[in-house]
């Protein structure tokens, strides 16, 4: 698991994945959530400018295997 630091109250999914640094630009995210490769705590997410919060995972299902980011505040 990979922890995703962000200085707001949240962070939209797209924008997320973007810090992370495994996409680079929105469209692949959009490409992502419509093949169903993103999970929000376990449920298939189904829109990529979804508000995630301190604590959020995100599991991104990719061909080398699952990567999980997770979403924590600092101060």
């Amino acid at each position: 698991m990979t922890d995703v630091y962000i200085r707001t109250d949240d962070i939209q999914l797209d924008q997320l994945l973007k810090l992370a640094g495994a996409v680079s630009t929105g469209g692949e995210v959009k490409a992502l959530v419509e093949k169903e490769y993103i999970d929000v705590n376990g449920k298939v997410e189904t829109a990529r400018r979804r508000k995630l919060h301190p604590g959020d995972q995100v599991t991104l299902t990719t061909s080398k295997g699952d990567a999980v980011y997770q979403v924590v505040r600092k101060e």
